[in-house]
């Protein structure tokens, strides 16, 4: 799900320029979400109407972006060349949860038929079949399957029986959030207050971009609490007492105090100031390098062009403040440059995005590594009694990939988390253990979730992310950013191999101090010296590797086997074979072979094995022996120096040698490539898989 809101005040655009700003900012934002899509703005067919009348007009439909745009061009009643001065235009991309993919299940949900109120969501609304029975009960029809139609509902419910007609969409949008539960982004636009933004968040991403030629009147937005505590009032149903804001009840609350030139955003020479809601920043780029981002229950306004930011009450470690921040990102990195795809693009920044993980942190010549993130906490790191690493998918394996080193330099037991199962078991946290949050985007749900659940047992939590202002780089108490750089493809490479190099970074880091460890911790320093020249290397067998898919793309499934430091490699590369490609794709530890797997294996089945030269050596041509003995006929990757075994193999795939624990960056790039060339050749979507999205905001 993606959320993009674009408002011009005293910009003038054409109705034409603003969906072209909405249309495009979602195509940005497509990654996360492509089983439909929809706009909101404003209606009208003459520039008589912004004085005489209102409505609002929605376009909806299902599939992607591109198919949004033609359903907007086939519009016979939207004038394209009206002007507007001041104009609100909300934009969505759907991954659907509740309900089908339908243009009536499509965001911007609505209020009622005049559209007086509607809303962009990404999130779950947990009590949305409470909310919503209490609203049928008063009257009000549901159209769509959507927990998101019970905010629409909501708002307009509490518009409906507002104490006076003074009250600001502020405030409703703060009584609507109360009473929510679960995980949310949200903005919304009304028929009632044109030209008015709110925003609000809670589990989920949201930033505010903003565009101005002139100077704007601060740096940092003070953050305006309510004078008063309760701002809802209680009804009851279903045999429930359920909080629920009716203005006929009792007296309202204070208003929120004036806002001046002290409290909200604004230019400071001239009015004319555009803002941009966004998912992620890889939708304002293009426009402007100057965010904000919203944290957990702040409230974002637009009135009169100026942007405000409003809390319910002030909580312990509330900042006072909201910084205007500068984008490090330009906006070629999010465009496809002369590759086909954004994940073959992303396949072959590698090299770079190794590079940049290690940039500023290691010293090559005097064999220190320093992690910005992580050195006011380190002594406290160094005297835990458990490492934690907690995950999903991708990121999970990039812990699974680096497991064995970190226990082997730190000497503390190490234990690797799937996040929706260390939750689900409520593990045992303790407060002299760290726990470390793994997610390229810093958004995942599950991760989240059990941060919050370490943290409220004391326990010192580590961030590794990708995304700068994130909520995880934000929640937990330090943390490290791989700087992979911007990642679009839904199924994630590089962001694969930044973890894994962040990880290793840190293992060096732990045991700078112990003498036994030293030659070994050098030995490693100049592995990572030399890996992105081997990237580079294994790169090369790109056209290898297309020959290979061809033979394989008809197949409907394929096993990988590997033990030792290539386990998570098998994972990772059954992973990205499923995901993109569709096909039944296994990662099989080779111990385990004789326990079951290896009933699979005949003539006709697929089967990939990872053999290196190290610990395990000796252990996987026992296993390459079992699956020739049953008729399997290996494709092996393995050392290009190894002539043992591939002199014993059919078919091999040979990687240059590399340190043992930093093998698996190179065992897993031929994976990565394989899975894009037989999405291709299978005739797929490589960047956008069917089912699935970049980033999993919701359980």
């Amino acid at each position: 799900m993606c959320i993009f809101a674009y408002l011009n005040y005293h910009v003038p655009r054409t109705r034409r320029e603003i969906l072209e700003v909405l249309i495009k900012g979602l195509h940005r934002l497509e990654y996360r979400g492509y089983d439909s899509a929809g706009v909101g703005i404003d209606g009208g067919n003459s520039k008589e109407w912004e004085t005489n009348s209102k409505s609002i007009h929605l376009i909806k439909q299902t599939g992607k972006v591109k198919a949004l745009d033609e359903e907007i061009h086939r519009q016979q009643d939207v004038d394209l060349d009206v002007e507007f001065d001041v104009h609100l235009g909300i934009a969505h991309t759907r991954w659907a949860t509740h309900g089908a993919p339908s243009p009536v299940n499509s965001h911007p949900q609505r209020s009622d038929k005049n559209n007086e109120f509607i809303v962009i969501h990404n999130g779950i609304i947990t009590n949305y079949k409470d909310l919503k029975k209490f609203l049928e009960s008063k009257g009000y029809e549901f159209e769509s399957e959507t927990d998101t139609e019970t905010i629409a509902k909501l708002v307009k419910y509490m518009y409906d029986n507002r104490e006076s007609d003074a009250i600001t969409f502020t405030t409703l949008v703060e009584q609507v959030t109360q009473q929510l539960e679960g995980a949310f982004v949200l903005v919304f636009k009304s028929l009632h207050y044109p030209g008015e933004a709110v925003g609000s968040r809670r589990g989920g991403p949201l930033l505010i971009g903003v565009r101005s030629d002139h100077k704007l009147s601060t740096d940092h937005i003070p953050i305006l609490y309510r004078s008063c505590e309760q701002l809802i009032y209680k009804h009851s149903y279903s045999g429930k007492n359920v909080v629920m804001h009716s203005g006929k009840d009792k007296k309202s609350c204070n208003t929120l105090p004036r806002m001046d030139e002290d409290t909200c955003l604004f230019p400071v020479d001239e009015k004319a100031v555009e803002y941009y809601f966004a998912s992620d920043a890889s939708a304002v780029i293009e426009h402007t390098n100057r965010v904000i981002f919203l944290e957990d229950d702040d409230i974002a306004a637009v009135r009169d062009g100026r942007l405000s930011i409003h809390r319910i009450k002030r909580t312990a470690g509330d900042h006072p403040a909201r910084a205007i921040q500068t984008l490090q990102m330009e906006l070629q990195q999010i465009m496809k440059g002369n590759f086909s795809s954004f994940m073959q693009k992303e396949i072959f920044e590698q090299p770079e995005s190794v590079v940049n993980t290690m940039r500023g942190r290691v010293n090559f010549e005097n064999n220190t590594v320093i992690l910005g993130g992580l050195k006011d906490h380190i002594k406290e790191i160094q005297r835990c009694r458990r490492l934690i690493m907690i995950a999903c998918g991708t990121s999970y394996h990039a812990g699974v990939a680096t497991r064995q080193v970190l226990e082997e330099l730190t000497e503390l037991p190490v234990m690797v988390e799937l996040a929706s199962d260390f939750l689900d078991r409520n593990t045992p946290v303790f407060r002299d253990d760290v726990c470390f949050f793994i997610s390229q985007s810093g958004e995942t749900a599950d991760s989240l979730l059990a941060l919050r659940y370490c943290k409220e047992r004391g326990a010192l939590t580590v961030g590794i992310t990708n995304t700068v202002g994130s909520s995880i780089s934000r929640e937990t108490d330090c943390g490290v950013h791989i700087n992979a750089g911007p990642e679009i493809g839904v199924a994630s490479t590089k962001a694969y191999t930044s973890q894994f190099v962040a990880l290793i970074m840190f293992a060096l880091l732990m045991c700078d101090d112990r003498i036994s460890v030293q030659p070994r911790r050098r030995e490693i320093i100049q592995g990572l010296k030399v890996l992105p020249d081997l990237i580079k290397e294994v790169l090369s067998l790109d056209e290898e590797i297309q020959k290979l898919a061809a033979e394989l793309y008809k197949q409907k499934s394929v096993l990988i086997m590997g033990r030792g430091y290539h386990y998570a490699t098998c994972l990772e590369g059954a992973l990205k074979i499923k995901e993109i490609t569709y096909m039944h794709s296994e990662g099989i530890l080779a111990g385990e072979l004789k326990h079951g797997p290896l009933a699979l294996v005949d003539k006709l089945m697929p089967v990939i094995m990872i053999i290196m030269r190290d610990h395990t050596y000796n252990k996987c041509q026992n296993a390459l022996q079992q699956v020739v003995a049953r008729q399997g006929r290996p494709i092996v990757i393995c050392d290009k120096e190894d002539n043992e075994t591939i002199n014993n193999s059919s078919r091999t795939i040979k990687v240059p040698h590399c340190l043992d624990c930093l093998q698996g960056i190179l065992s897993v790039i031929p994976l990565q490539m394989l899975s894009f060339h037989l999405a291709v050749l299978r005739g797929y979507d490589v960047d956008c898989p069917r089912n699935l999205a970049k980033s999993v905001t919701v359980e």
